[in-house]
Formats: structure tokens, C-alpha cells, sequence
């Protein structure tokens, strides 16, 4: 493999900005299921919320008239864990499935152990985005 060099050096993902359908069915999803922190929000001249979890935000744009529509772009019938999807560090899995079945939160893969070790679920928020949470493999010492 032959190594390049770019002008460009991106450092890490700043946000992911989703348009959804309902902005307090996503806060309760955001929030209340995944424990991000509502944070404040410039004055935009279109309604959405932003939520942090460490140093990453998700921005939420409800739609509107000239945004993007609301949802996942996947067939209901088809919505899988090899699609679209980004994913968050969570301490565990099976505790986070567990959680969103008790929040009636639709599971699409139940907690399995990736060949790494590592462990991931994969959820639905309420527009149909699939998130995935991945517990990261225990080191051994």
C-alpha cells in the first residue's frame, strides 16, 4: 500500500445532522434512551435540536419545506444492520437492548459479538435511522 499525503487531515467527526419527523419523540430516543445531553442550539430560521455524548453531536433538523425528508432511505422490509447506520460507544450492549425493549424501542439486531470482540446492538431511533451500540472488546491484563 503506498502512502499519500493530503492538504486535508480531518482530526474526527464534529456532528451527524439527521431530518427526523417529531423533535420530542427524538429527544426521548436521544435523551431519555441514550442519555445524550440536549445542548444549545444556534437561532436557525428552521426548528431542530442538538445532543452531545462526549465529543459527539447529533443535530437534529425537523423537516420542512426545503430540508431533506425525515427517516431512513431503506425499505421497511429491508432494514438491516449492513446499511446506513452510525454507531456510539456505549458501556453495554446487552444492557442497552435491554433498556430500549423496556422504552418499546424497535431492535433490529440483537446484541452479537462481533469476531473482534467487541459487542453491538442496533436499534431504530423513531424516524427509522438504525444506530448501533457497541460495547468495545474487554482487554485482557
Amino acid at each position: 500500500m503506498t502512502a499519500t499525503t493530503s492538504s486535508i487531515k480531518v482530526k474526527t467527526i464534529d456532528h451527524v445532522t439527521i431530518v427526523v419527523k417529531d423533535l420530542e419523540a427524538s429527544r426521548r430516543f436521544y435523551v431519555d434512551l441514550l442519555g445524550m445531553e440536549q445542548v444549545e442550539r444556534p437561532g436557525f430560521s428552521f426548528d431542530g435540536r442538538w445532543f452531545q455524548a462526549g465529543d459527539t453531536q447529533i443535530h437534529l433538523i425537523l423537516q420542512h419545506e426545503a430540508s431533506g425528508p425525515a427517516g431512513q432511505s431503506v425499505a421497511d422490509d429491508s432494514v438491516k444492520t449492513r446499511t446506513h447506520h452510525f454507531a456510539f460507544i456505549v458501556d453495554d450492549a446487552v444492557a442497552a437492548a435491554e433498556r430500549a425493549r423496556e422504552m418499546n424501542v424497535p431492535i433490529v439486531s440483537e446484541p452479537k459479538q462481533r469476531p473482534d470482540g467487541a459487542v453491538q446492538t442496533f436499534l431504530c431511533d423513531p424516524d427509522g435511522y438504525i444506530v448501533e451500540l457497541c460495547m468495545l472488546p474487554r482487554s485482557s491484563s
